[in-house]
C-alpha cells in the first residue's frame, strides 16, 4: 500500500510501519522519489513554447541530463541497495552516475515523454549498472502516487531485474544471426520450403485405401503435377539466386515453372513415393534449369526438419551444383565410345553394338564397310594433318548419312562401318547411294582434296553371325577398291601447290 495512503485503522497498530516494512522487505527494487522539480521544468519549457518534448530533448542531449538531476531519490529498499550493490541509500545516490549512463538516454527520454502527455505511469525497458559495473538489463515501471498527481512528489518507480531473461533474448538473438549468416553465405543452393499440404494430399490418398503409391502414381500422372504445385517455398539463400541467374527472390519465385520442367517430374514422383514410404530424408540426382535456360545437374538433398516430421510445414533442400562433374562424366563416356578425329563410334563401341544386335535385333541387319581412299599417299605426299583434315571430312559425311538405331564407327586407320538395324539389302543400298550424294556435296564444298571411299555392303537375317556379315562386306568393299585402283582414280590427289592431279 503506497505510503500515502496508509489505512487509518491501521495507523493504532503501527499501520506506518508496517507499510514501510513491506516496501523496505519487497522482493522487487523500489525507488520513493520527488519529480516535483521535473514537474516545474516542463511547466518552464510549456511557457517557452516547447511542444513537442522528444524533439526538444534530441535537439540538445544535455537538457536530459537537467531532467535527471531535477529527480530527488528519497528512500530505497533493501532489493535495491543489494541489486546494485550500495551499501546504503547515500552511498548509492553519490554514485547514481555509474548506474544511469550510456544506453539509458534513449530510454529515459520515452519515460519524460510519458510523463509530458499527462501519464500517471510510465514504462521502460532499459539497461542500468551496478556499482562494480555490471550490466543489469532492467524493467523499469514508474507511477505518481494518489495525492500527487499535481505536484508530483511522490513517484514510485519499480525495477525488476530481467538480465537473464535479456541475455537469453540476445544469445537467441545471435544465434538466429549466426543461423541466417550461414543460410545466406551457403556455398550450396538453400531452399526452406512448406509440404505441408502434399503431406495432406498424401494422407488423403491413404486414407481411400491406397496401398501402392507407384501404381497409382502411374494410374494418376496429374496427382504428381499437383503436389509439385502445392509446395510453397518459404526462402532461398543468396547463392541459390546466383546459380540460377535469378536478379531477386520475387523474380525467381513467380518463374519456378522456368526451373522445374521437363525432366523433374519423374525424379519428383520418386521423391514422392519416398515420402510414401516414410523417407523424409532423401538424396538423389535432379536436373533443373536457370532463368536463361541452362540446364543444371543438381545433387539434391531433401529433409524435413526435427520438430516438423508431424505435418512436413519446414523443409530444407540443399542443392549441390554438378553440372562440370556430369559434362566431364559425359565426356569421358563419348571418349569411351567414340574416335575423337571424326566424332564417329570407336572400334569397341563397334564390337559391343554388333554383339547386342546379334543377340536382340532388330533384322534384318545390314553392315557397309568403307575404306578410304588415298589416305596413305594424302599422308605421304601432304602431311599427316591433310589426312586427318581428310579423315574429318569422312566422318561428317557418314554422319550425315544415317540416323539412329543406326551408327557409323571408324574401325581402323582408314577404314569405316556402319550398322544398319532393321535394314535390307534395298535400303542398304539407298544408303551407299546417299553416302555418294554426300560425297560430291562435300567435294563441291571443300576445295582441294577429293574425299571418296571404295564400300562394300552385306545383310544378315536372325540366326547368321554378323561377324560372317561384316566379313562378306568387307570382301565387297576389297573389290571395290580394286575396281578403283584398276581405273586410275587413286591419282586424284592433291600436289603440293594445291592443284588436282589426274
Amino acid at each position: 500500500m503506497p505510503l500515502s495512503q496508509t489505512d487509518p485503522t491501521l495507523k493504532a497498530g503501527g499501520g506506518l510501519n508496517d507499510d514501510a516494512e513491506m516496501f523496505d522487505l519487497a522482493p522487487v527494487s523500489l525507488w520513493l522519489e520527488d519529480y516535483s522539480g521535473i514537474r516545474s521544468l516542463f511547466e518552464t519549457w510549456r511557457r517557452d513554447g516547447v511542444t513537442s518534448l522528444r524533439e526538444y530533448l534530441e535537439e540538445d542531449p544535455r537538457r536530459v541530463q537537467i531532467c535527471s538531476d531535477c529527480i530527488r531519490v528519497l528512500k530505497v529498499n533493501r532489493k535495491t541497495l543489494a541489486l546494485f550493490e550500495a551499501e546504503d541509500l547515500p552511498h548509492l545516490v553519490q554514485n547514481l552516475g555509474h548506474i544511469f549512463r550510456n544506453d539509458m538516454l534513449k530510454t529515459h527520454i520515452d519515460e519524460l515523454v510519458q510523463l509530458w502527455d499527462g501519464q500517471g505511469e510510465f514504462f521502460s525497458n532499459t539497461v542500468n549498472y551496478t556499482l562494480s559495473g555490471r550490466r543489469l538489463d532492467i524493467q523499469l515501471k514508474g507511477t505518481i502516487l494518489p495525492g500527487h498527481e499535481n505536484d508530483w512528489e511522490r513517484v514510485l518507480i519499480a525495477i525488476e531485474d530481467v538480465t537473464e531473461r535479456e541475455t537469453a533474448r540476445r544469445m537467441l538473438a545471435q544465434s538466429e544471426e549466426y543461423a541466417r549468416g550461414l543460410f545466406e553465405h551457403s556455398p550450396i543452393s538453400l531452399w526452406v520450403e512448406d509440404f505441408s499440404s502434399v503431406k495432406r494430399l498424401l494422407d488423403e490418398v491413404r486414407d481411400r485405401g491406397i496401398s501402392d503409391f507407384r501404381v497409382f502414381t502411374d494410374v494418376h500422372p496429374e496427382f504428381v503435377e499437383r503436389c509439385m504445385s502445392e509446395i510453397r517455398v518459404i526462402d532461398v539463400n543468396q547463392h541459390t539466386l546466383e546459380l540460377f541467374a535469378a536478379p531477386d527472390k520475387d523474380t525467381l519465385l513467380r518463374s519456378l515453372p522456368e526451373v522445374f520442367r521437363d525432366d523433374m517430374q519423374p525424379h519428383f514422383r520418386e521423391q514422392l513415393i519416398d515420402l510414401w514410404e516414410g523417407r523424409i530424408f532423401q538424396r538423389r540426382e535432379v536436373m533443373n534449369y536457370s532463368l536463361l535456360g541452362d540446364e543444371l545437374h543438381l545433387h539434391l538433398q531433401f529433409s524435413v526438419l526435427p520438430g516438423h516430421e508431424h505435418d512436413w510445414s519446414l523443409v530444407q533442400v540443399a542443392l549441390t551444383d554438378i553440372t562440370a562433374r556430369k559434362k566431364a562424366e559425359a565426356y569421358l563416356e563419348y571418349l569411351g565410345k567414340h574416335d575423337v578425329l571424326t566424332k564417329l563410334c570407336n572400334r569397341s563401341f563397334f564390337v559391343d553394338e554388333l554383339n547386342r544386335l546379334e543377340r536382340k535385333g532388330p533384322f534384318p541387319v545390314t553392315i557397309i564397310v568403307a575404306d578410304l581412299n588415298g589416305l596413305k599417299a594424302t599422308n605421304d605426299q601432304l602431311g599427316h594433318a591433310a589426312g586427318d583434315a581428310l579423315l574429318r571430312r569422312a566422318g561428317e559425311v557418314l554422319n550425315e548419312a544415317i540416323q539412329k538405331p543406326a551408327y557409323a564407327a571408324r574401325i581402323g586407320g582408314d577404314e569405316f562401318a556402319l550398322l544398319l538395324p532393321s535394314t535390307n539389302e534395298r535400303e542398304g543400298a539407298m544408303v551407299m547411294e546417299n553416302i555418294e550424294r554426300l560425297l560430291v556435296v562435300n567435294n563441291q564444298f571443300y576445295s582441294g582434296q577429293v574425299l571418296s571411299f571404295a564400300i562394300g555392303m552385306a545383310t544378315g537375317d536372325r540366326g547368321q553371325r554378323l561377324e560372317d556379315i561384316v566379313k562378306k562386306a568387307d570382301l565387297a568393299m576389297y573389290e571395290a577398291k580394286r575396281a578403283f585402283y584398276a581405273h586410275g582414280l587413286a591419282t586424284q590427289s592433291l600436289n603440293p601447290e594445291g592443284g588436282r592431279i589426274s
